[in-house]
């Protein structure tokens, strides 16, 4: 969708300050987020893609939010919009009246054996083993489209439009304008594209700066 988080060749936002010796995590409830958000995955209450969630905040909050907190916001989002709970709920922080009992609270035990690493299927990029013929090849000249889908979207605004080369075939894979809404995984090939700086931002870039970027056969032409 077009929103604020689709920040690619913006400005006004100021210079990034990186933080010294920055930690994990800030204060204790943001890992706390993370911890709910990997078991509430794990049992299926919430759909392992939280971007569609996050990338619906308002730009006020978007932009007022730390990265957790917006982690929060969008499980919050996620919980309601499929049933688990209510507004109500979240704000008084007790079950309503009449509320379905949960399943009991993870275990110590079974905590520790969920992967500690991200599993690929909460990625959307597992590579697919099913066979697609390629509609571009390496070293063809493509254009990305102009589209504004109102749903979750990998291709940004600023190359939308934009020509561009084939510099590899990462393969088969999951196309995630539809299969985020369990839609369907509609299968394609995802392409490393290369784009020339000034096809992007115009004479004032250098001529020797190139922008490199993984895309899905339906976002381009």
């Amino acid at each position: 969708m077009n929103g604020v988080h689709d920040m690619g060749g913006m400005q006004g936002f100021g210079p990034i300050q990186p933080e010294a010796n920055e930690p994990v995590f800030h204060a204790p409830w943001e890992a706390r987020v993370i911890a709910m958000r990997r078991v509430l995955v794990a049992t299926g209450k919430v759909n392992s893609t939280i971007r569609p969630a996050v990338e619906s905040l308002s730009a006020v909050e978007y932009l007022s939010m730390s990265y957790y907190e917006k982690w929060y916001a969008g499980l919050v989002s996620q919980l309601i919009a499929g049933g688990v709970v209510t507004r109500e709920e979240i704000e008084k922080g007790k079950p309503g009246k009449g509320s379905v009992k949960g399943v009991a609270a993870l275990k110590a035990a079974d905590a520790a054996a969920l992967p500690n690493r991200v599993p690929e299927t909460m990625l959307n990029v597992a590579m697919l083993k099913v066979p697609v013929t390629p509609r571009f090849h390496v070293g063809e000249r493509v254009r990305a489209r102009t589209i504004n889908p109102p749903g979750h979207t990998r291709l940004p605004r600023y190359v939308r439009g934009r020509a561009g080369v084939i510099e590899r075939d990462h393969g088969v894979q999951a196309y995630p304008d539809t299969n985020t809404y369990g839609l369907g995984e509609n299968p394609q090939h995802v392409y490393a594209v290369r784009f020339a700086a000034r096809e992007l931002w115009g004479e004032q870039a250098d001529a020797r700066d190139s922008v490199y970027l993984d895309l899905w056969e339906g976002y381009l032409e």
